[in-house]
């Protein structure tokens, strides 16, 4: 009698236990690993796209989950040690924000899942999945790699200087090698010579902008990377400086100064990202979720940059821009 009336009593106690609190005992708190190329300062706009799209999918930063952030501020050499160092918290899932990030999280696990934001790599060349539609090991997330947008943005470069017969191309042979060409095949085409030029640093910039007026190149295709995003400024400046018309993937370096952009909107692959986040943390498997590609594209023209290059934009580009800054 004793015992059932001590179980009564227990089972009482715990059903009056608010199924609030109950949860708040039981619930996981998830640890989610960032890792970046970038800085925090230039990151900060992505990262909190990421974060409201966690939000969205119904995670609240604090109770739900945490992230653990680590940006390797340009300095490519930090990048192992930043993912081993995820690797050895035991996040539950890795954020990996540009193709070296993503190359060090899977060297330093093969476990922990990885959410990928590469714009460089062919995924399947890489090594990193088997195939789109079901990858296979513990990497999945968005990947661009479509070299062809090169030769839409040289097309660009070519309405806006109808003259232009050489054009340099901004990049990093170890990321952009498909890239450098196509830029050279779409240049063929339009009777175009290229100039490659290759920078890792901001030491190289003077250097870089010195070739390209000796290669008397008339305007510069900025290829995509980490290093590049974190210099949109510089670049958009220089090139300013040397009279050159140019053309990027990002937004971003038309709102730093550059002339026109062509390509993603980075905040909302962030945020896309953080969708498949949130099904890794339900449960599904990395290997499961196909790889996605980014199928909307954007074009940004800043006239405040046409003006200074004494460039004159066609009504039919202004008609085809997704936006015009003139500030």
């Amino acid at each position: 009698m004793t015992s059932r009336r001590t179980f009564l009593v227990t089972l009482a106690a715990i059903l009056a236990i608010p199924l609030s609190a109950k949860a708040q005992q039981t619930s996981k708190v998830w640890r989610i690993g960032s890792l970046s190329q970038s800085s925090a300062a230039a990151g900060g706009l992505y990262t909190e796209a990421f974060l409201r799209g966690l939000r969205e999918s119904g995670y609240i930063e604090g109770q739900d989950f945490v992230v653990e952030l680590r940006y390797a501020a340009g300095r490519l050499e930090r990048l192992p040690d930043l993912a081993d160092e995820l690797a050895r918290l035991k996040v539950d899932v890795i954020f990996a924000r540009s193709s070296r990030a993503v190359t060090a999280a899977r060297n330093a696990t093969g476990a922990i899942p990885i959410v990928a934001l590469d714009l460089e790599s062919d995924p399947i060349a890489r090594g990193f999945v088997t195939s789109l539609a079901r990858p296979g090991g513990n990497i999945t997330g968005m990947f661009l790699d479509l070299p062809e947008l090169i030769g839409k943005q040289l097309a660009l470069l070519k309405e806006v200087v109808p003259t232009l017969s050489r054009v340099a191309v901004l990049g990093d042979s170890a990321i952009n090698t498909s890239h450098f060409s196509a830029a050279e095949a779409a240049a063929r085409r339009l009777a175009v010579r290229v100039q490659v030029l290759e920078a890792r640093s901001a030491t190289d910039f003077d250097s870089v902008f010195e070739a390209a007026t000796k290669g008397r190149a008339g305007a510069l295709i900025v290829l995509s990377s980490s290093f590049t995003f974190l210099h949109n400024a510089p670049i958009a400046a220089l090139a300013a400086k040397n009279r050159l018309a140019t053309i990027s993937i990002a937004k971003e370096f038309v709102e730093a100064g550059g002339l026109m952009a062509y390509g993603v909107d980075l905040k909302d692959l962030h945020w896309r990202c953080a969708a498949y986040v949130g099904k890794i943390l339900k449960g599904a498997k990395p290997g499961e979720l196909p790889v996605e590609r980014p199928t909307r594209f954007e074009f940004f023209i800043n006239l405040k940059t046409a003006k200074a290059l004494g460039l004159t934009i066609p009504p039919a580009l202004l008609a085809r821009a997704d936006q015009v800054i003139d500030q």
